[in-house]
């Protein structure tokens, strides 16, 4: 199997059940993810975010279109100050349970996995913008933390 890195695209933060959102698509698609595989995916959002624990609330989720039928929606939600609490929903997959292969039919993902090699990347920048924006400074800044995210590009190949 040849690997290539595919298109990282950075839409705007959403607010979705009083957390404040970041948002990472992934796809081979240079014209980005199908609009109805975006809907559906934000739709069940609200399913996969836990319940507020004193730490602001933010979250980053990673909505990455295979290359096949399946549709994956990794959530990470900050908790306990420094800790990432996981999520994960899928759609169009029946390797991974779902009854069928439509890309916005999403289901709980209950398998132990929390993100692929395309899926990743945010991943690293968000523990140092969570670190540099809320954790080290005297007065957390979520409003810096929020403004600071990946760039859009690819999901990979930036050094």
């Amino acid at each position: 199997m040849a690997f290539a890195e595919k298109h990282l695209f950075v839409p705007d933060p959403i607010d979705v059940g009083g957390r404040h959102i970041k948002r990472y698509h992934v796809t081979a698609d240079p014209a980005g993810i199908d609009r109805r595989v975006e809907e559906a995916a934000y739709a069940f959002l609200p399913a996969l975010l836990p319940e507020p624990d004193g730490t602001p609330p933010a979250t980053f989720v990673v909505l990455h279109r295979g290359g096949d039928d399946g549709a994956y929606l990794n959530v990470y939600s900050w908790m306990w100050d420094n800790a990432l609490h996981f999520a994960g929903a899928v759609a169009g997959q029946p390797a991974l349970g779902c009854p069928d292969r439509d890309p916005t039919h999403f289901w709980h993902q209950t398998r132990d996995l929390i993100g692929c090699v395309w899926e990743l990347p945010p991943l690293l920048h968000e523990r140092d913008a969570w670190v540099r924006h809320v954790l080290a400074p005297a007065r957390p800044d979520l409003g810096g933390y929020l403004a600071d995210s990946m760039p859009a590009g690819t999901t990979g190949d930036r050094g």
